[in-house]
């Protein structure tokens, strides 16, 4: 450890430091201080250890000076064992004596109420002033094991890892500590273990920017409740990625209510989930859905943190395991390709002739006689170039047949180039204990369901298939647009920039009088449709607003009397710009929607998704990120529920998605170049068949 304290940032000085005092330092029995220096005499911390206690005394053989103003300078952190009343001043303290960062484990701050709140502000206003690093309040604090430094109260054993470990980050204390009892249970790796808490000055991404090119850390496994600083934590993301550290990240409030402020459909269907969802992802963080999926991809990567494509490759001794594999990797998305010709003769000469090769592949009851066959099989699937990943799913059978198979198949999954796991099926039913002591040995991630090991996999899949389109971010610029307006844009100027962009949208004029619209119905032929255009009238459809089908000016001259008689009934004060007078679009478009909105955190995003009046019903919708290159967009569409509508069924064409691709693309543009618009809805868009384009046939812009 270095002592040039003082040439280090706060945080690298709180998170690895050369000198501890523990503030509130106590010989009692399971006392917070007490626990707190426990562990730092369990883990051999060799820097320096200071006390502070109003008792003086001794503590340990060490003295103990009764006020923070009596420690040497430039100590590098401090561990804040002090009610939350005297937080603020104690932090004061700290930093009249250079003190780099503290741990504050007091609760009674910003989560219980607007009291608390206050308190808060004011000794993060103290720490920002004097570049105190705090982490906390309201957490257990942090384990450094690469610096043998455990700055925490919860009791925790000294297992440093002998190479790169899992960086956990978690803003619950108990999560942070349950995660890395996990990880450590099943042998993997931990390098840090870092509970945030309230973070009123040192968040989750602060760590994680610290700690990328930290040499004792090979990913990191991250639990929160919220990100704080979205644009912050999607420029880790990418520089994690090129690291080659990837963050595998547990966000709770997947069933977060979608924003109340929302006003459209593109509105509704956006949640604060699905948001944060489509912007980690697009920058390679492996998004999980639950802790065991964090627990188990968080296994798989510490040994490979690589991205991985190919499909699963299963090896096992049971027929039945086939149909159930490949049943729950159907639902999850996960491919599980046919063996190549060259891995079906290599698994054919290790294969009894009555075995059938297939993937997942039965190796039959022979090998009991023979465990061999697990090995050379598992050789074959892994040189096999369609396969990403394997899982080895057997019956282990008697404790001496446990330990043959493994011996068998070691060599091969240790020496795997690709992501492999083991599963002994049988749940709870006891194994060898040299068995297990040897796979958690080896590093290869081990399971007793194969449900977990597949889910897992399809994440990394997933994540694989993502990494590999990540330089395809859209290349579209929009113009910069003069937007003189605030709140909702009237359709036919929306339309009119929806013309700059090469977006299609039916051919038709404002018209102010009946004669104007007959004039603009000649020119365009009929049928036509009359749409009633006001600014504040966003939902024309609603108030009689809006009549289709009009064949002949004498239908138009009634049915432009009756647009301006229904809505002077609706909306009796509305001023009214006239009527859209528009071609009627061609029948056998498939009704789809198109919208972009500006959230306050993570900027522009575009949603794409199933239009008209299954908007509502099937709240079918993909989010991207505004800047989505079209064949993100392309990805996105064949994830949806409806996607099979878009490659024709029963008997309709195959839809032009290249056309609506191209059209998101270009409405998450104009969101890029025009700050001034906060949210887009096009509803519905038309998709013809293949190769016949997609037609815009409403346009609402917000702008604030």
């Amino acid at each position: 450890m270095s002592n040039a304290s003082n040439e280090r940032s706060p945080l690298a000085r709180l998170l690895r430091p050369a000198s501890i005092a523990i503030v509130g330092a106590s010989a009692e029995p399971f006392s917070v201080g007490a626990n707190a220096l426990a562990n730092i005499k369990r883990f051999g911390y060799p820097g320096e250890l200071h006390f502070v206690s109003r008792k003086g005394g001794e503590i340990d053989g060490r003295p103990c000076v009764t006020s923070v103003d009596d420690l040497p300078m430039d100590i590098d952190a401090a561990v804040l064992v002090v009610p939350a009343a005297v937080v603020r001043e104690t932090i004061e303290a700290c930093a009249r004596r250079g003190i780099g960062g503290v741990v504050v484990f007091a609760s009674g701050f910003g989560e219980p109420d607007e009291a608390g709140k206050r308190a808060q502000d004011e000794f993060v206003a103290v720490a920002e002033k004097h570049g105190v690093a705090v982490i906390g309040p309201n957490c257990i604090g942090f384990v450094n094991y690469a610096d043998a430094a455990p700055l925490t109260f919860e009791p925790v054993e000294f297992n440093k890892p002998e190479g790169p470990g899992v960086c956990v980050i978690a803003q619950s204390g108990a999560m942070s500590g349950n995660i890395r009892y996990a990880l450590q249970g099943r042998g993997t790796p931990v390098s840090h273990s870092i509970s945030t808490g309230n973070e009123a000055v040192v968040a989750s991404e602060d760590c994680i920017d610290l700690l990328i090119d930290d040499s004792s850390v090979s990913l990191f496994a991250v639990f929160v409740e919220q990100i704080r600083r979205p644009p912050n934590f999607l420029r880790l993301a990418a520089r994690a990625r090129a690291a080659g550290k990837p963050i595998v990240l547990l966000h709770s409030g997947r069933g977060a209510r979608a924003r109340e402020a929302a006003k459209t459909h593109t509105g509704a269907l956006a949640g604060d989930y699905a948001t944060m969802r489509a912007f980690v992802e697009r920058e390679g963080v492996v998004l999980v859905e639950g802790l065991d999926e964090l627990f188990d991809v968080c296994a798989l990567l510490a040994r490979d943190p690589r991205p991985t494509r190919g499909g699963l490759g299963v090896l096992s001794n049971s027929g039945a395991l086939r149909g159930v594999g490949l049943d729950l990797a159907e639902d999850l998305g996960l491919s599980v390709p046919d063996f190549a010709l060259d891995t079906v003769a290599a698994l054919k000469a290790a294969l009894p002739s009555f075995a059938t090769v297939d993937n997942p592949l039965d190796i039959t009851a022979a090998a009991m006689t023979k465990p061999s066959m697990f090995g050379d099989c598992a050789r074959a699937i892994l040189s096999d170039p369609a396969i990403g990943f394997m899982l080895v799913a057997a019956m282990g059978g008697g404790k001496p047949q446990q330990m043959s198979k493994w011996k068998a198949l070691q060599p091969e999954l240790e020496g795997a180039k690709k992501p492999v796991a083991m599963c002994y099926l049988g749940d709870d039913y006891p194994l060898n204990a040299d068995f297990m002591a040897e796979v958690r040995d080896s590093g290869v991630p081990f399971f007793r369901s194969p449900e977990r090991a597949i889910r897992a996999f399809a994440r990394l899949e997933k994540w694989g298939r993502a990494s590999a389109s990540l330089a395809a971010k859209s290349n579209f610029v929009a113009p910069r647009l003069s937007i003189d307006h605030k709140g909702p844009m009237v359709e036919w100027r929306g339309k009119e920039f929806f013309a700059s962009l090469g977006i299609s949208t039916p051919r038709g004029k404002l018209a102010a009088t009946a004669k104007e619209a007959r004039a603009i119905a000649t020119d365009i032929g009929y049928p036509v449709a009359l749409k009633a255009q006001a600014d504040t009238l966003a939902h024309k459809s609603d108030v009689g607003g809006v009549i289709v089908g009009i064949a002949n000016d004498a239908e138009l001259e009634v049915a432009f009397a009756r647009l301006i008689s229904n809505v002077k009934s609706h909306l009796p004060g509305l001023a009214l710009d006239g009527a859209l007078v528009e071609k009627m679009a061609p029948k056998g478009g498939l009704e789809m929607i198109v919208g972009a909105r500006r959230d306050p955190q993570w900027g522009p995003t575009l949603l794409v998704g199933l239009g008209g009046v299954w908007t509502e019903a099937l709240h079918d919708a993909r989010l991207l990120p505004a800047g989505a290159s079209a064949a993100e967009i392309v990805g996105e569409l064949k994830l949806l529920k409806g996607a099979a509508l878009l490659g024709g069924l029963r008997g309709s064409p195959p839809r032009d998605v290249a056309a609506l691709a191209a059209l998101a693309e270009r409405i998450g543009a104009l969101m890029l170049a025009n700050p001034e618009i906060v949210e887009i809805d096009v509803n519905p868009v038309n998709v013809y068949a293949e190769g016949e384009g997609a037609l815009a046939l409403d346009a609402l812009i917000v702008t604030g």
